[in-house]
């Protein structure tokens, strides 16, 4: 049988080769034609390549306005909660070429690679591939699945210049954003379609970016209705394993999407969508599941997919708003022999905001959303039913309360979700923040968030992993099997949490941001094990269900510290240092099996730190030097790192840049991370050397 695979997984793989290059082609013909088309309605102007961070100072920096911690525009010193706001400048100069990568420059953000196209992202602990306590956002779209309740990193993406923004909100925001904004919020704002206007054209390559172009053109259809159009395409290297052998994990990708605005008046109107495809693999870690049907040399697959999102702002008055906004997504995945699914969704969302009296400022507003999904059987993973809809319903409202104008405000809210699996959920948060001057504001609030339960917790079948000794029992004349099985008795994991937070700014030229937290989480996912049988099929194996339950819970806390600093004009500074400790009870049996709730106090490390130096040396040539720390994770045994990446950049004219890029430098490779649920081959990150022009003209 095997014999017969391989062959039909090579052609296979030669097949969707073939289709992403033809898709790629495609798009940037099309783009090529949609330019010749409106090359009249082009804005012509001369504009130089973005360097506008270093020209502003620390303190309007931090008069930058965010709004995903309570949808609407505040500045970032009178927000009540703990904010980070990653520019487009800071993406640029840090070499970063996935959302990913750029995550790390935040605070309080664990970001581990796992492979080629696999990370593990979260905020103030419990990381993991399917991390479940974060919600994700891209211009106000949850890319949050709850297929397995967590974010496919490998599906999200964009021409990383046209992201203005990431602002990331580190503990909850549920009362806002409703179930699963748990620990955190990232929202990765792109720019308007008039910020983007004219031609944008980039390429490169390198050791571990093999090669990588992106496309974009600006225009107006006239002059209310801006546009844009992109594509971009990248090959990524494979990773190697531990023992030095290739994870067959290379990556392939190719994206295109557009935007359109129009503004009439009081009405601003925006129509986007994206479509993408990957050709991407694994191979399985047969020392954790060896399975016949999963080939010794890896597997590939592929994932596709696209979404269009539509969206209505009327500002009725300056503290009087009205917003609808709607979007369609849908993803397939097959990567045989371990998951093949295809997954849509549909999403409403309203919201109003208006003053009343003198001091309230209220928002309120409600969400629709619909989740269909089919997940068909394979050799690792099946789900009973195989199709299901389901449906969230939500409302939310906010009062914003001036109790003494310029220094006092208090906020108080909540969310009512209401879902297929865990019924009605209330999420109630209350924020007070205290400015005594302009230079300094102290903040406190109380929140609590719930993580709803996810389909595959109700519905999946998976064999997890292969055990050969089980702590009580003696040797056994045949392993084990792990079969992970769903549970409709699961409930949602819950959350109260306490934070406080200071933000002072020193001078012009320097600031400093510190928020610590209190994290008491209840009814967490743990696991119980069910009787051993004896399989009947080849090899011969004990079976051991295992099935989740709501008996764990944790205590964290930690701080976070970051500091911004401006010795001269044309140099910037930035550090922040995250600590965290996790106290977790649980089943002790499931601690050196269950890396995502027992054993996650060893999972998250517990200092990370992080170093930024942005200089531009002349006009023509910048330098940017990026220092990493991570500590140790305990549980898979990983040391501790330190790295760095640096960027050089030469403009040999105005709207030409010139640039090569090392990232992971003080080592050959390092470990960061291991997958969890699927036992991915353990793999190492290398050094990366790549090199790139970037060229705009109007």
């Amino acid at each position: 049988m095997n014999n017969i695979q391989i062959p039909l997984m090579q052609s296979v793989t030669a097949f969707w080769q073939r289709r992403l290059l033809q898709i790629f082609i495609l798009e940037l013909s099309t783009l090529i034609l949609l330019m010749g088309s409106f090359a009249n309605m082009a804005i012509a102007q001369n504009k130089p390549i973005d360097s506008e961070l270093l020209s502003l100072s620390i303190e309007e920096l931090m008069n930058v306005k965010v709004i995903t911690v309570s949808r609407n525009p505040q500045k970032l010193t009178q927000v009540a909660s703990a904010v980070f706001v990653i520019t487009q400048d800071d993406i640029r100069r840090s070499g970063a070429t996935s959302i990913p990568d750029a995550l790390r420059m935040a605070p309080g953000v664990q970001v581990e690679r796992i492979g080629t196209d696999k990370w593990a992202v979260s905020i103030r602990g419990f990381n993991g591939r399917f991390a479940n306590k974060l919600q994700v956002l891209m211009d106000g779209r949850s890319v949050y699945s709850p297929l397995f309740s967590g974010v496919l990193w490998e599906q999200q993406d964009t021409l990383m210049e046209d992201i203005e923004r990431i602002e990331v909100i580190r503990g909850p925001a549920a009362a806002v954003w409703g179930a699963n904004a748990v620990n955190g919020v990232i929202n990765i704002i792109t720019k308007k379609a008039a910020d983007t206007q004219g031609v944008l054209l980039s390429a490169g390559g390198g050791s571990f970016e093999h090669g990588f172009a992106g496309v974009r053109y600006g225009g107006i259809i006239n002059e209310d209705t801006p546009f844009r159009v992109y594509a971009k395409g990248f090959t990524r290297n494979n990773t190697a394993s531990l023992s030095g052998e290739n994870n067959r994990d290379q990556w392939h990708s190719a994206r295109g999407g557009f935007r359109v605005d129009h503004s009439r008046g009081i009405d601003q109107l925006t129509l986007q969508g994206d479509v993408f495809f990957n050709s991407n693999g694994d191979k399985i870690n047969r020392a954790v599941l060896d399975l016949p049907t999963i080939p010794v040399n890896g597997y590939r697959g592929y994932e596709e997919g696209g979404n269009i999102r539509f969206r209505w702002d009327r500002a009725i008055a300056d503290r009087s708003s009205i917003m609808f906004q709607t979007y369609y997504d849908r993803i397939r995945q097959k990567i045989l022999p371990v998951v093949d699914y295809d997954a849509e969704s549909f999403d409403v969302d309203f919201q109003h905001r208006f003053p009343l009296f003198d001091r309230h400022d209220l928002t309120w507003g409600a969400n629709y959303r619909l989740y269909h999904n089919t997940f068909f059987d394979t050799d690792v993973i099946t789900f009973h039913p195989r199709t299901r809809t389901n449906q969230l319903i939500s409302g939310f409202i906010r009062d914003e309360i001036t109790l003494i104008p310029d220094y006092l405000r208090f906020s108080i809210g909540t969310r009512l979700d209401h879902n297929d699996f865990s019924g009605l959920e209330i999420q109630p948060n209350a924020r007070l923040i205290w400015t005594p001057d302009a230079k300094n504001s102290v903040w406190m609030a109380v929140s609590r968030a719930v993580r709803t339960p996810s389909r595959a917790e109700n519905d999946i079948r998976i064999n997890a992993a292969q055990i050969r000794d089980f702590p009580g029992l003696p040797a056994l004349p045949f392993p084990i099997l792990a079969v992970i099985q769903g549970s409709h008795n699961f409930n949602s994991e819950k959350l109260i949490a306490y934070e406080l937070g200071y933000r002072h700014q020193f001078s012009p030229r320097a600031s400093v941001d510190i928020a610590g937290f209190v994290n008491d989480y209840s009814q967490l996912r743990d696991a119980s094990f069910g009787a051993l049988s004896l399989s009947t099929g080849i090899p011969t194996q004990f079976l051991l269900p295992v099935m989740g339950n709501n008996q764990a819970s944790a205590l964290t806390y930690g701080f976070e510290i970051s500091a911004d600093w401006k010795p001269t004009d044309k140099w910037r500074l930035q550090g922040n240092y995250s600590f965290l400790q996790m106290d977790i009870s649980a089943n002790s049996l499931t601690k050196r099996f269950d890396p995502i709730t027992s054993g996650a106090d060893k999972v998250n490390p517990q200092h990370q730190l992080s170093l930024r130096s942005n200089h531009d040396l002349s006009d023509k040539l910048e330098a940017n030097f990026w220092l990493r720390y991570t500590s140790d994770i305990s549980y898979y045994n990983i040391p501790g790192y330190v790295t760095m990446d640096a960027r050089m950049t030469y403009k040999p004219a105005k709207n030409l840049e010139l640039f090569v890029v090392g990232q992971n430098l003080f080592s050959q490779n390092h470990q960061e991370f291991v997958a969890d649920f699927l036992p991915s081959s353990l793999a190492v990150i290398p050094r990366g050397i790549y090199a790139g022009a970037q060229w705009r003209f109007w």
